[in-house]
Formats: structure tokens, sequence, C-alpha cells
């Protein structure tokens, strides 16, 4: 029997969704300190002291601005917890901008190397340029995300601070980007120059920040 292309849409549209949701933008500060804990020097580190870094870490940049959303979308300040509209996303960036300065802090105050801090500066940076922007125009929140992800393993990697060769963990997370983008087309949350603005605005962010003052 066929599957119709109803079937093959509504497929397209689930992986697509799929995509969106586990390559959430409150998420990726979380999956760099992962990558910076488990692919770079800093694996040498003890098993227990890294776990607990990430869960912090994590609790900061993802939890509570998942709290505040939350709050916010209770008092009908916001209509969804992604933020689609572009009107509602000043105060909950904000907010998260905050959370990646307290993450930033955090990593300075548990004594982790200037590069792996500058990252999570990169990575509010990458905040507060997506508020400049979003006052006139909309631009994807989850590929600025993967942007940063993109540069972090980058300069692991040009900076020889990978605990292994990064050129293949570089590729893929190349590739993921690519698929998370065609995601957000495919659910029409963006057009094409949004979907590479994000891209480039979470790249050129966090590859200055670790480049230049790493």
């Amino acid at each position: 029997m066929p599957i119709s292309k109803f079937t093959i849409n509504k497929f397209i549209a689930g992986v697509a969704n799929f995509l969106s949701t586990v390559l959430s933008p409150l998420l990726m500060p979380t999956f760099g300190v992962f990558l910076v804990f488990w692919l770079s020097v800093l694996c040498l580190l003890p098993y227990g002291r890294r776990v607990s870094m990430l869960l912090v870490s994590m609790g900061i940049t993802c939890i509570l601005p998942l709290i505040f959303l939350s709050v916010l979308r209770h008092f009908k300040l916001v209509t969804d917890l992604h933020v689609e509209v572009r009107e509602q996303r000043m105060v909950p960036y904000l907010f998260a901008a905050v959370c990646n300065a307290a993450a930033a802090y955090y990593l300075y105050y548990s004594h982790m190397p200037r590069w792996f801090i500058m990252f999570m500066v990169g990575s509010m940076l990458t905040i507060i340029v997506m508020v400049i922007i979003n006052l006139r125009w909309k631009i994807s929140a989850h590929m600025a995300g993967i942007g940063g992800i993109v540069a972090l393993i980058n300069q692991i990697h040009v900076q020889g601070l990978g605990a292994l060769d990064l050129l293949w963990p570089l590729c893929i997370s190349i590739i993921i980007a690519g698929a998370l983008g065609s995601a957000r087309l495919i659910l029409k949350r963006h057009d094409s120059w949004q979907v590479l603005a994000g891209a480039v605005v979470g790249f050129l962010c966090v590859t200055i920040t670790m480049k230049f003052f790493g």
C-alpha cells in the first residue's frame, strides 16, 4: 500500500518539531557545558565535579528561564513557551541574558579557564544582540543557539584544547545546524534570511568572545 503524501508531510513535520524541541535555545548553554566537560581538556576533571557543574549550569540557564516563562504565560504576558511572537520576546530574552551572566560568574567562581567562561559570555552577548535586532526584525533563536555550539567546538578545535580530534564532532554539529535550520523553515517559524541571521549572530558572538577574550 503506497504511503500517502499527507502521511509523509506529517512525518516530516513531526521530525521538525522533535528537532526544535530537543535543540531548544534554552538547552544550548547546557549542551555547550557538556561538550566542554567531555570533549575538551577539562574532561580530566573528576567525574562528580563535571556532573555537578553541568547540573548547576542547567539550572541557571535552562530551568530558571523556563520557570520564568511559565510565570509570564500564567499572567498571559507571553502566548506560548516558545515565544514565537516577536513583540513578546524582550522580557524573557533579557531574563535569559541575566541567567547566562550568572552562569558565567558561576564558572568564574568555580575557577574555570577564561575561554570556558567566555563561551557563556558569548551566549549572553548573543541574546543581547538578538534583543536589539528583535526590536525591528525576528531572527531565529534556535539557529543562534546552535551557531554558538558550532563556534564553541570550532574554537576548542583551533585553539588545541580538545581531548581528541574534534574535526568529526565539528562536522556533525554543522550537519545538525543545517537540519535544525531546515526544521524551522518546514514549520514556517522563520524565513531563510532569519535562519541564516540567527546562525551568523550565534557563531560570531561566541567566536569573538572566545578568540579575543578567552
